[in-house]
């Protein structure tokens, strides 16, 4: 019952949330009282009510034109190329260019949208043409699709490397970074011609037993039974997935939220501060943020409970343990494919050491081909967003890129 008695507050807070956006707006727009403290404040209280929920549909990507070297500010197209049950896959080209190298972005199921890799995708769109897994949200796939595990997770991966075709770079940020590595060595061992020329592995748990977090160590101090006794729940009748157990989104964000709260409730204050003191820009910062943050993502419960069982606690990949549908998978298979391992130091999700584990694991691939960048001063969304990204660790992907 627990995912029914969270919608049913959810219906019920969604009219209260709508009428406090609308309210904000029209005071804000409203001249007799726009710019007056008493209505700054008003607004800017009115602005918190709206927030205190969460959504479960995905933002826009809202790619903005990318400025080349010669000054010219040039619009980016995206379009959906390819579509299975679970996932589509947009593609992101700046208009008029050709040839670019191709880029497969592998985004997080992590109760976020995909739409987390914005920063991501808008920087490496500069210089190459960049596919982006769109996880959809498994609340509205029907169970007639089929359930979602590692292996589907995986084969979804592999799919949509065919369909791009060889000398593909493949990017896997955070948790996905395990099925693209077995992707990447399954298909390597099969000799297929769609191995990816390159992989970048970042910030992800190919090896949990290093430098644990409270991450790590929560999923370890649990038996898997307790995971699936608490944390899964059933998706209401209202929506197309109805009757899948899932990992619900407001569960995991309820838990991120829980491990730095003090920080949330800053930001929050901040929030109302600068919009009551009329610096909206900075307001209009924290509120995107927020926005997007709190648009959340149900996962299948298969795919979650393998994946703490799996990667958390039993650590099969680094163990030499992990299959693919009963197939053992290895990465020493791979032999052509240029390696890149990105690290944050600051990272209190992945922690140091974890996905340069990849580097060992992948030991036939020549120590030329293998490069490993840890990141200073940045935590874990620091390692795929942010002035660091764009400015030390992309120049670092785009040479390995260029190289491959």
């Amino acid at each position: 019952m627990m995912y029914q008695n969270y919608q049913l507050m959810a219906n019920l807070g969604n009219p209260v949330r709508l009428f406090a956006n609308q309210a904000s707006a029209f005071l804000d727009t409203w001249q007799p009282v726009r710019g007056v403290p008493a209505s700054r404040r008003m607004t800017a209280w009115l602005e918190q009510v709206s927030l205190f929920g969460f959504t479960h549909h995905r933002p826009p990507f809202r790619i903005e034109p990318v400025t080349l070297l010669s000054g010219e500010s040039v619009a980016v197209d995206e379009s959906m190329v390819a579509q299975t049950p679970f996932c589509r896959l947009i593609r992101f080209s700046r208009q008029g260019a050709h040839g670019l190298p191709r880029v497969m972005l592998v985004a997080p199921m992590s109760g976020h949208f995909a739409t987390l890799l914005r920063a991501t995708v808008q920087t490496l769109v500069q210089d190459h043409e960049v596919y982006l897994t769109d996880w959809l949200n498994i609340r509205d796939v029907p169970l007639s699709a089929g359930e979602f595990d590692m292996d589907v997770h995986t084969e979804q991966i592999i799919h949509f490397l065919h369909l791009l075709g060889p000398r593909t770079h493949l990017i896997g940020v955070c948790q996905p970074t395990v099925s693209c590595l077995a992707a990447a060595s399954l298909m390597a061992e099969d000799k297929n011609d769609c191995v990816p020329a390159s992989i970048t592995l970042m910030a992800g748990p190919v090896d949990p037993r290093i430098s644990p977090t409270k991450v790590n160590q929560l999923a370890m101090s649990k038996p898997i039974e307790w995971f699936e006794n608490n944390l899964i729940g059933e998706v209401p009748l209202q929506f197309a997935g109805h009757g899948r157990r899932v990992y619900p989104g407001f569960v995991q964000l309820t838990a991120f939220l829980s491990m730095n709260a003090e920080r949330h409730r800053k930001s929050f204050n901040d929030l109302f501060t600068l919009r009551a003191a009329g610096e909206d820009d900075k307001a209009d910062a924290i509120r995107e943020f927020y926005g997007e943050y709190f648009a959340i993502m149900d996962l299948a419960a298969p795919f979650y409970l393998q994946t703490v069982e799996r990667i958390f606690q039993q650590h099969l990949l680094p163990k030499g343990e992990l299959t693919f549908r009963g197939r053992p998978v290895r990465p020493q298979a791979l032999r052509k494919t240029f390696v890149l391992t990105v690290e944050g130091e600051r990272d209190d999700i992945c922690g140091i050491g974890q996905t340069l584990a990849a580097q060992d694991l992948c030991s036939r691939v020549p120590a030329w081909m293998k490069t490993h960048h840890l990141q200073a001063g940045v935590g874990h969304y620091g390692v795929f967003s942010g002035k660091r990204w764009s400015a030390q660790i992309y120049p670092v992907v785009r040479a390995m890129i260029q190289n491959a």
